[in-house]
């Protein structure tokens, strides 16, 4: 043989010796179902085992060394590919020893079992190492006169070891199949959920869009008109002013040119809404809606009721609203409490249903209402959170903080 045919033949025999000489742990898993039914493959092996063990070796000599090769297929479960070997090791001594003669059968019936164990946790290149090893054994055995039976019986046994080890490939390509197909539903999930955030960001932006072009605009006209106000105003107030009206223009240009584009898949014709966005004024509007759908609703303030921020009363009604739609999707029947609490600080609420008295139907689409909601609770460096309540209901309460500057509606309303 030449130099890159001995190179290629000791490769391989490197490699065989590498796959089957490891005494590394190989477990079998269990399946994935409910309860003790996910060691029902275990619990067959083990059955299997005894029954080889107890009556596979009733007319045998030496009865305790057929026991021992019949458990070989326990510890299998754990370690197949020492127990292979030493099922291996073993068979040549039933075959040539005489009075081991009753189970020569069920010795190669367990050898098949243990090729099985042996494929399912190792890849195909180990599967057909160890059957090719064993059916090379068997066909030794039979050619050299050893107790094995007719040549039927030995074909009979190599059929067996093909179609253990194309069954055993089969499983473990379909469990591979399975592992990747979960973990590709987990890599969607997270997916859809980061798309969901997007969504929501952009949502928030497009609203915020015209909470803050709004207040620049307030800004350029006051701007402008202030000159007006006073007598003589000196030329530096003047240019100032101007200045002042100048920077809100371009940043409310620039602001549109930035976020204007977000709008753009609101309406068909990439128009914006010409609707002001709500705040907690339309409160009573939402529940009155909410109850003409079918929901019991009713609500609490309690504190100093006052104007707040655009940002955090656009964000609370939309938490509000995203709760209560979630509520008449998930828990038909049910009756709900809105609770406002207004401090100096913050703006707490509470929205809270009870079990439903109805099935509630399919709802394709739903589950990620709470990212939107914990989106803008985080926007305004808030906090929200979710769950189930003790009597089968749902609860999302949520801090909004408050900032502690005057509200700008109420100056503009002591300005004019």
């Amino acid at each position: 043989m030449d130099g890159p045919g001995r190179r290629t033949v000791r490769g391989a025999l490197r490699t065989a010796r590498k796959d089957l000489f490891t005494l590394a742990p190989q477990p079998v898993p269990p399946m994935r179902a409910p309860g003790l039914l996910r060691w029902l493959p275990h619990g067959a092996i083990v059955a299997v085992a005894v029954f080889a063990a107890v009556s596979a070796t009733e007319d045998m000599a030496l009865r305790p060394v057929g026991v021992l090769h019949a458990a070989l297929l326990v510890p299998a479960l754990r370690l197949p590919l020492p127990a292979w070997w030493l099922s291996l090791v073993m068979l040549p001594v039933f075959s040539l020893y005489p009075p081991f003669a009753p189970y020569t059968g069920w010795a190669w019936t367990v050898q098949a079992g243990l090729s099985f164990l042996v494929a399912l946790r190792n890849p195909p290149r180990v599967t057909a190492e160890t059957v090719l090893l064993s059916a090379g054994l068997l066909l030794g055995l039979q050619v050299a006169g050893g107790r094995i039976g007719p040549w039927y019986f030995t074909v009979m046994v190599l059929a067996l070891f093909a179609l253990v080890g194309a069954a055993a490939t089969g499983v473990r390509r379909t469990g591979e199949v399975r592992a990747r197909l979960a973990e590709q539903e987990r890599a969607l999930a997270q997916e859809r959920a980061h798309r969901t955030v997007l969504e929501e960001r952009a949502r928030i932006a497009r609203e915020l869009h015209d909470v803050v072009a709004h207040h620049m605009s307030v800004i350029s006209i006051q701007a402008e008109a202030a000159p007006y106000r006073v007598a003589d105003p000196p030329r530096e107030l003047v240019a100032a002013l101007a200045d002042i009206r100048a920077g809100a223009l371009e940043g409310l240009t620039e602001l549109r040119r930035l976020l204007g584009v977000l709008r753009s898949g609101d309406r068909p014709g990439g128009g914006a809404p010409e609707a002001p966005q709500p705040t907690l004024e339309r409160l009573d509007d939402l529940l009155a809606g909410v109850r003409a759908a079918g929901l019991d609703v009713r609500a609490v303030v309690s504190g100093d009721r006052r104007p707040l921020p655009e940002g955090v009363e656009l964000s609370a009604y939309r938490i509000v609203q995203e709760a209560l739609s979630n509520t008449l999707r998930h828990a038909p029947g049910a009756t709900a409490r809105v609770e406002l609490a207004y401090s100096a600080a913050a703006l707490r609420l509470r929205v809270r249903n009870g079990a439903g008295t109805a099935a509630a139907g399919a709802s394709p689409g739903a589950g990620h209402g709470l990212l939107g909601m914990r989106e803008r609770a985080a926007m305004l460096g808030g906090e929200l959170s979710a769950g189930t309540t003790p009597d089968g209901g749902y609860e999302v309460t949520a801090l909004l903080p408050v900032a502690t500057a005057p509200d700008a509606r109420t100056d503009r309303g002591r300005r004019a």
